[in-house]
């Protein structure tokens, strides 16, 4: 009895020391996440509770910031509304973008391996320079953009100065400075077993079948991590705002964040824009609590019974 107790008092102690290794490698993490993730998340919740500008010593005023913020600011539905719509486009469009790219450059083509950098290099430039040389494209009399218009005999169009046209304009760049989602999204198809496609084209499949149903499936992990990025990027947009249109024309591009900047660094009152980011935390932990009780329903496991 000793003798067959004795592999598995191994097999414990060794499952026993494995656990507490990881422990211990898991510590940095831990205490990442505490420094700088939840104890500066607390200082926000508590800065929003006073009244302080940075020049003179905080006040404590409960719940004041955040009953001011939805009942008498001027800006907060308009900057809630300006935020999601332009959140909603940025996705959709990145989501659509990026695969649709990596898709093609998946393919076995002539200098693959140079129009992947070509792709990808938007995204690691500085942001405010992209958006800035945009400005250029979207100019009212000089921009290409108008020009190609004006040559196929349609009216210019104001792309930044037009409340109807500013949120999808900056959405456009936004999708183009997805290059991130195509190099997931690239990864994501390589690894798609061929044999799948190899058994669907011998039983007559054609490609928009093998998309739908193989393709498809077998990247919904990959599609959930690059909206669940995406979607969290975008929330949280400001540079287009800085950089551009200063929140104009009227409020339409005025987003969370920028109204946050604006309260913080231009009108000094800190406790006032920690209650702002606190609504867009609130905001973020909602959206992402959606898709994380929703992503069970459509992402594909290649152990799962029920797909």
């Amino acid at each position: 009895m000793e003798t067959f107790n004795k592999p598995q008092q191994r097999r414990s102690r060794f499952h026993s020391s494995e656990a507490s290794v990881a422990y211990i490698c898991l510590i940095p993490a831990i205490l990442g996440l505490i420094f700088l993730t939840y104890l500066p998340l607390l200082g926000v919740l508590g800065i929003s509770m006073t009244n302080w500008t940075g020049l003179k010593n905080p006040e404590f005023i409960g719940f004041s910031n955040y009953i001011t913020l939805f009942t008498t600011d001027p800006y907060i539905k308009d900057s809630i509304i300006a935020t999601l719509y332009f959140a909603f486009l940025s996705v959709a469009g990145s989501m659509v973008y990026s695969l649709f790219i990596a898709m093609l450059l998946n393919r076995k083509i002539p200098a693959r391996g140079f129009f992947r950098a070509v792709f990808y290099v938007p995204f690691v430039l500085p942001a405010a320079a992209i958006y800035v040389g945009w400005s250029w494209l979207y100019e009212a009399n000089f921009g290409f953009f108008n020009y190609l218009l004006s040559e196929i005999g349609l009216n210019k169009v104001l792309f930044i100065a037009d409340s109807n046209f500013v949120v999808p304009s900056l959405s456009l760049i936004a999708v183009w400075l997805s290059g991130n989602l195509i190099v997931i999204f690239l990864a994501g198809l390589q690894s798609v077993p061929s044999v799948y496609h190899e058994a669907a084209e011998m039983d007559g499949a054609n490609g928009w079948n093998r998309f739908r149903h193989i393709t498809l499936p077998c990247m919904t992990p990959i599609i959930f991590y690059n909206l669940l990025l995406s979607l969290i990027a975008n929330l949280q947009v400001v540079t287009p705002a800085l950089a551009l249109t200063n929140g104009g024309p009227g409020n339409s591009s005025r987003f969370m964040t920028y109204l946050m900047y604006d309260q913080a660094f231009v009108n000094y009152k800190l406790g006032y824009a920690c209650a702002t980011t606190f609504i867009i935390f609130a905001i973020l932990a909602a959206f992402t609590a959606v898709l994380f009780k929703t992503s069970k329903r459509w992402i594909f496991s290649e152990g799962d019974d029920d797909k």
